[in-house]
């Protein structure tokens, strides 16, 4: 049952990756496609997935409506609504928050700028750690022994000429984002964009999340962005206290 279990949950994987044939799916899965099969018509009668005119599979609506119970549970994100709509709104720009899930920082709720540039970022995906203002701010945050794991394991891939590539330097980063209380992405993820996050925290000063401003930078560069900061902290320091 568990080994159906994580081939059905490959299946969901893959598919959000885009659609795939039954061979495809047999093909990543690495077993015969009478076992795929079997998954599939399950999946498929619960509307977990879909099956087109082409014979080829995709993600369920099923899918659609967990997802937005899932984002709704999620405690943080019901908190911080509120003060991201309005920092959202007193900004003009992208706010991001996230969480730490599982040892990875994921999306767990956008609000895009109210101009025409959109960012990358997708709710529900991860944040590169090393390069990421959010990512920053929740690795800063794990317990000593934890934290050093990860930075020796990142994959430290270079997304712009600015991302932080090398593990002593990132621990510069993450040294001094603890101290100060913010963290910041200055163009190293996207090359036009520049960030700052700071973390949210539980009465016991436990982080819980983080929060994020995002702008390009033909809006504002580095040093404007860092004129939001006030703004940013507030709005930290509002979801923190309600938090608790």
């Amino acid at each position: 049952m568990s080994q159906s279990l994580g081939r059905a949950l490959q299946i969901l994987t893959s598919l959000g990756e885009g659609e795939r044939s039954l061979d495809q799916l047999a093909a990543e899965l690495g077993v015969h496609k009478t076992t795929v099969l079997r998954l599939l018509r399950t999946m498929e009668a619960d509307r977990f997935v879909r099956r087109d005119a082409s014979h080829r599979y995709r993600l369920g609506s099923r899918l659609f409506a967990l997802a937005d119970v899932a984002r709704e549970q999620h405690v943080v994100r019901q908190v911080a609504a509120p003060h991201l709509r309005e920092l959202n709104q007193k900004t003009g720009q992208t706010v991001h928050l996230a969480a730490w899930e599982n040892g990875e920082v994921i999306y767990v709720d956008k609000l895009d700028s109210v101009r025409s540039v959109r960012m990358y970022s997708q709710v529900g995906v991860p944040a590169a750690m090393h390069c990421t203002a959010v990512g920053k701010v929740l690795l800063a945050a794990q317990p000593k022994r934890q934290r050093e794991a990860i930075v020796q394991a990142l994959e430290y891939k270079a997304y712009t000429t600015n991302t932080i590539t090398d593990p002593d330097r990132l621990r510069d980063e993450l040294a001094i984002t603890k101290e100060r209380g913010w963290a910041q992405d200055k163009a190293e993820h996207e090359s036009f964009i520049n960030c700052i996050g700071a973390p949210l925290k539980d009465a016991t000063g436990r982080v819980v999340g983080a929060v994020s401003l995002s702008v390009p930078d033909v809006l504002l560069n580095y040093e404007q962005v860092l004129e939001l900061l006030p703004d940013l902290l507030a709005t930290a320091s509002a979801i923190s206290a309600d938090y608790n």
